[in-house]
């Protein structure tokens, strides 16, 4: 029972990562964007979520309906005002901007919270479980994050094919210049994009603070797993992405249960493994 117990944990902790893995994909199928700066806005969630909970006295869980339009304003003025600018045929452009803003925002927080770690303290959740079967324990906080990724996930595909906004984001990606003939304004959907971007981060930020300490420092490393989860579901597929979160979690989970210190390389081994295997990822968007 104890190896079930592991991969549970680990299908569960794979739920943060497509979150990570989603707004990843959702900038990148839209606008192929690549944000580098996408694991440091994470974490800006996270000390947003940190600043309303200290100011307010929110749970951290309720500070969720405050930190998403914050995020999702940030989102759509960032873009309107300075990556729509970056934009075009060569990829470097945008590359090096969202770099740029990495290292500002991490410096900015470093700068405002210092270097010291935090964490949000959402109460008995954090510790509350009930047995599954004899042996095997679920997390209360574990399964709440897991549900959420998976009605983000649901919702941002229904979003996409069902609504108008949804069949403007898809426009928009297959043709830019049909796309502003057919009346679209190509910046103000980009912009929307990365607002829903930044709104569904925002709800991871907030599960990391409470899940484990953060710092400035930790963008980096989240952003390279929302990377893998992307890469490993395949490119354009929302639910692709909550595949490949769950490879990742599982495979950190079973590398750390035979060596804690294998617990990051396993799962980059295992994201390697699949992308020798399929490069096109576990579920590539099909065009036709």
């Amino acid at each position: 029972m104890e190896w079930v117990n592991i991969i549970i944990q680990g299908v569960l902790i794979g739920g943060l990562y497509a979150m990570f893995a989603a707004g990843l994909a959702l900038i990148f199928g839209v606008m192929r964007l690549v944000n580098i700066a996408h694991g440091d806005l994470i974490v800006l969630a996270a000390y947003i979520a940190l600043m309303t909970t200290d100011t307010l006295g929110l749970n951290p869980l309720l500070a969720i309906m405050i930190v998403v339009p914050i995020m999702a304003a940030i989102g759509y003025g960032l873009q309107r005002a300075l990556l729509n600018r970056t934009l075009g045929d060569d990829v470097l452009p945008p590359l090096l901007v969202t770099f740029g803003l990495s290292v500002i925002i991490q410096n900015a927080l470093l700068e405002l919270f210092t270097a010291d770690s935090r964490r949000l303290n959402a109460g008995a959740i954090e510790v509350a479980s009930f047995p599954l079967t004899e042996g095997v324990w679920i997390g209360v906080l574990p399964l709440l994050q897991f549900v959420v990724a998976i009605a983000v996930i649901g919702a941002l595909q229904l979003l996409f094919y069902r609504t108008a906004l949804g069949r403007a984001f898809r426009a928009t990606s297959d043709d830019q210049s049909v796309a502003q003939l057919m009346g679209l304004d190509n910046r103000h959907i980009f912009a929307l994009a990365m607002a829903l971007s930044l709104a569904v981060i925002a709800v991871a930020g907030v599960f990391i603070a409470v899940r484990t300490n953060f710092d400035p420092a930790i963008g980096p490393a989240r952003l390279i797993f929302g990377f893998e989860a992307v890469i490993i579901g395949g490119l354009g597929s929302m639910w692709g992405t909550l595949v490949g979160g769950i490879i990742l979690g599982v495979s950190q989970a079973i590398g750390a249960q035979i060596n804690p210190g294998w617990q990051l390389l396993a799962g980059h081994l295992a994201f390697l493994l699949i992308l020798a295997v399929r490069p096109e990822g576990l579920f590539p968007k099909v065009r036709g």
